[in-house]
């Protein structure tokens, strides 16, 4: 899979350096909000400020506590389902995607709709698109039961298998060998979905690759920056949410690297003060759903605790942004 993307400029061979007194803290960049969930955040604050509240929004608009509920607070009401939103009203669809048949069902309520789905997730959608019109099995890489996936299979349910743990390789059926491509949701391990398609590949040699990388460069970004500190740390701390596939693989991700242990927290005041026993080093990063704000309350818990040494390990500097959804450039 490549490594460049385009607004992306490497930032060189980190460097990592000692303190004098020990105990210090290394802030993976980049971490935190990537193009596609500003984007999604900024359209629900946009519609709040254009139409006045409420604006309904299809599940969360991002995978994070802190920012729906800050949402919630300015007149955003989150529902499971279209069916949930009073006919002919305002109704925002999530970063992660929906289906065709989610789109169909808001017509058919008169409903109004702003599409927040990441530029990125919109291009898997299309990959779905043009394989199954030409006849391909398409093997998703993704989890079960993620919004993304559901969004992403639903545009061709007959031809989308999905591919979640490494027993779900030997259940999979194709029509055809010679026309089957993988492609995957957007927010996953690096590392484990290469393993997923290499063990698809020795059942299907003939496996195509997706045109370009799936996953997409933030979740990318972030699982490099914490690799390039994770040996250093005796304990790296993950801001995200617990249904944040990518703040859930950034743990995954240090644990792998080599960091001593990794936990996963929405906020400062959840972690535990025992996980510090011990230790000089604490790597810190967030998932792509994490306000800079959350990060920065974190830094200050702990350099109330002694870790007020900070070095930032860079391994990227990111410049892509993405314009506002259509329904709203004119507003």
């Amino acid at each position: 899979m490549s490594s460049a993307s385009p607004g992306i400029e490497p930032a060189g061979t980190p460097t990592i350096t000692g303190t004098a007194s020990g105990k210090r803290v290394l802030l993976a960049k980049p971490r935190g909000y990537c193009a596609g969930v500003d984007r999604a955040v900024i359209a629900v604050e946009k519609a709040l400020e254009v139409y006045g509240a409420p604006v309904y929004v299809r599940k969360e608009i991002v995978h994070n506590k802190h920012v729906v509920e800050t949402l919630r607070d300015r007149g955003a009401i989150f529902v499971d389902e279209t069916s949930e939103v009073p006919e002919g009203a305002l109704v925002v669809f999530s970063a992660h995607g929906v289906s065709p048949m989610v789109h169909a069902e808001a017509a058919d309520r008169n409903l109004r709709t702003i599409d927040a789905t990441c530029p990125l997730v919109t291009k898997v959608h299309k990959e779905v698109n043009r394989f199954a019109k030409d006849d391909y099995d398409i093997l998703l890489i993704g989890h079960e039961g993620h919004e993304e996936v559901e969004g992403t299979a639903g545009e061709a349910p007959d031809k989308v298998q999905l591919v979640d743990k490494a027993e779900d390789v030997d259940k999979v059926e194709v029509r055809d060998p010679s026309k089957v491509i993988w492609l995957s949701q957007t927010t996953l391990s690096v590392d484990e979905t290469m393993e997923r398609v290499d063990q698809l590949r020795e059942r299907f040699p003939g496996l195509a690759d997706p045109p370009s990388d799936d996953i997409c460069y933030a979740t990318t970004n972030r699982q490099v920056a914490v690799k390039a500190m994770a040996a250093e740390c005796d304990l790296v701390l993950v801001v995200g949410s617990t249904n944040s596939s990518n703040s859930k693989r950034l743990v995954e991700v240090a644990l792998k690297a080599g960091a001593r242990a990794s936990y996963l927290v929405d906020f400062a005041h959840e972690v535990d003060e025992a996980w510090l026993a011990g230790v000089t080093t604490v790597g810190v990063t967030s998932g792509a759903s994490v306000p800079d704000e959350l990060v920065m309350e974190l830094l200050a818990w702990l350099a109330e605790r002694g870790y007020g040494d900070v070095d930032e390990v860079t391994t990227a500097n990111e410049k892509i942004t993405f314009a506002p959804p259509k329904e709203l450039r004119k507003v």
